[in-house]
């Protein structure tokens, strides 16, 4: 299959709503959940904003402090087989508190991204964000690239 242009990676990333994030818990095992993210050039962040929680700090900041090696998928599925794909970035993540070099436009890129976040607050009580860049991608489409290109397309109404 022919290599992903950071192009259309990028337009894909910043058309998904939500993606997976695995990271490796405490006893070493993976541990996954959906996310909201945003991209900023090429590191992808993810607040811990204020929809309510289990508990007070979400496990995957611990997971993430113990071991920063992540994956994150982002896919669509189709009962028409020939419109799947799946898009996989292997991540070094960090957690920030309230700063990052892109911190400013991560906020107004989640903004934009989500309109949610016009009633939901994008922190609780302390900003947070796990920002994650990736260092390995792999991905498969039957169709290709042209596969992922179609999807936009749909997936914007044009």
């Amino acid at each position: 299959m022919e290599p992903l242009t950071d192009d259309l990676l990028h337009r894909v990333l910043d058309c998904m709503p939500v993606a997976r994030l695995a990271v490796i818990d405490g006893e070493g095992r993976p541990d996954a959940m959906p996310i909201v993210f945003a991209r900023v050039g090429r590191t992808l962040f993810s607040p811990i904003d204020g929809k309510p929680k289990k508990h007070g700090r979400p496990a995957r900041i611990a997971h993430i402090e113990r071991n920063p090696t992540v994956a994150l998928v982002v896919d669509y599925y189709d009962d028409q087989w020939n419109q799947l794909w799946w898009i996989r970035l292997n991540a070094n993540a960090a957690i920030a508190e309230g700063r990052h070099d892109e911190w400013d436009a991560a906020v107004e890129a989640l903004r934009l991204k989500y309109p949610q976040y016009q009633t939901t607050p994008m922190f609780r009580e302390h900003p947070v964000m796990i920002c994650m860049t990736w260092d390995r991608m792999r991905w498969w489409a039957p169709e290709g690239a042209s596969g992922l290109e179609a999807w936009l397309r749909a997936a914007r109404g044009t």
